[in-house]
């Protein structure tokens, strides 16, 4: 199994990462959601995806991505309840996120409604297959 904590290079887990992302901004696209930032960086941290719910309430998601070499592979760890990508947003994450998002939100002088999700997405490059599922309204 390959996933992005086992050691892989750097280049892979950035990758892995960025299809991760990239599957998770087309999901909330195809559910009406409109992407209005992706990788906002800041010196103290990162949120992955800011998008516009069909409610006007925005969206802040941080993005969790784990490959697998093979859907039997995927699946095993599945049974097993192994290690979730989502296990990763853990409290310091969160806090570090809620930095960021201030300063999203004092950017945009944005004051309206406003909830953190998590997206958590299994790969199986080779075989071009991907699973995801969101957790909404994550709060610290």
């Amino acid at each position: 199994m390959l996933d992005y904590l086992s050691g892989n290079s750097k280049s892979t887990n950035k990758q892995i990462g960025s299809w991760g992302e990239t599957i998770a901004t087309n999901y909330l696209k195809r559910k009406g959601y409109t992407i209005l930032d992706r990788n906002y960086l800041k010196k103290w941290g990162e949120i992955d995806i800011v998008a516009r719910g069909t409610n006007g309430k925005i969206h802040f998601v941080e993005v969790k991505a784990v490959s697998y070499e093979t859907k039997r592979h995927l699946s095993n760890a599945v049974t097993r309840r192994t290690w979730r990508p989502e296990e990763n947003v853990h409290f310091f994450k969160l806090k570090k996120l809620n930095r960021v998002i201030e300063s999203w939100l004092m950017e945009k002088n944005y004051t309206k409604e406003w909830q953190i999700d998590v997206i958590a997405v299994r790969l199986v490059p080779r075989e071009k297959y991907a699973s995801l599922k969101l957790i909404p309204n994550i709060v610290l």
